[in-house]
């Protein structure tokens, strides 16, 4: 599957409705201290309906503000929106890096931050999930929860989702970086990942990293596990990871 998004997808658009953006804080029990995460609402919403949630996560350079700042997410959702292409959604972008100085500055990957990333996934599931759940108005079945993210945060939702297909049902890794476990290890049990509704791996083709994804997505299909493929032209860069948004968001959350 090779698709290009289609010009304007990511230009602001006059006369539309919009969406919210805001930074919030909640208690990480697995870090010990507060930790901002940005969430979009989509437009119109209202504490009188029910949300879907999309957990979507950043590189190793990045924090909370990377995916806002460089791939404008809001005004990609905002468009899509105004087409009738998505379902509702809340969009969490999270800070990956669970560790008291969460700031990616210094060495981004000193030890201690690389363990942070892997450290993120008890902050995911035991401090950020309740406090979505427990503060909007969202659906806390395992059908209405996603997770998706670029690189490092590639890696890190097939690590989370893969092994707590309880909790999500749709996965999606754009350019998942080293962090990315061994396939065999993602899916010990190919049969078991029938519970998810899409899992989705995306790459660029002059992508230095490409051979991580093309690992996953040959164990994959040697083991007939569903999943989408997508070879895309360019490297690992932002083009690449908003155009996988587009097309990813497009299918999360259908029957």
């Amino acid at each position: 599957m090779r698709t290009t998004a289609p010009d304007g997808y990511d230009r602001y658009r006059e006369n539309i409705a919009r969406g919210n953006v805001e930074v919030v804080e909640y208690f990480s029990g697995a870090v010990g201290t507060p930790r901002k995460t940005r969430i979009y609402t989509p437009p119109g919403y209202s504490g009188n309906q029910m949300y879907n949630v999309l957990y979507l996560l950043h590189g190793i350079g990045g924090d909370e503000n990377e995916w806002f700042n460089h791939g404008q997410p809001h005004i990609i959702l905002d468009n899509l929106y105004a087409d009738n292409k998505l379902a509702p959604m809340i969009v969490v972008l999270p800070n990956g890096r669970a560790m008291p100085d969460d700031r990616p500055v210094g060495d981004i990957f000193a030890p201690e931050k690389i363990q942070a990333f892997e450290r993120f996934e008890f902050d995911l599931l035991h401090d950020l999930i309740p406090f979505i759940e427990s503060n909007y108005p969202v659906s806390t079945v395992q059908e209405s929860r996603a997770i998706a993210g670029l690189s490092m945060g590639g890696g890190q939702s097939l690590n989370i989702g893969l092994k707590h297909l309880d909790r999500f049902a749709w996965i999606g890794a754009f350019s998942p970086a080293p962090n990315t476990k061994a396939p065999e290890q993602l899916v010990p049990n190919p049969q078991a990942a029938a519970l998810l509704r899409l899992l989705w791996l995306s790459c660029g083709d002059q992508d230095n990293l490409k051979h991580i994804s093309e690992r996953t997505h040959a164990y994959l299909a040697e083991h007939g596990v569903p999943h989408i493929w997508v070879e895309e032209s360019g490297g690992h860069d932002w083009p690449v990871w908003k155009n996988d948004l587009y097309y990813f968001s497009q299918l999360l959350f259908k029957v």
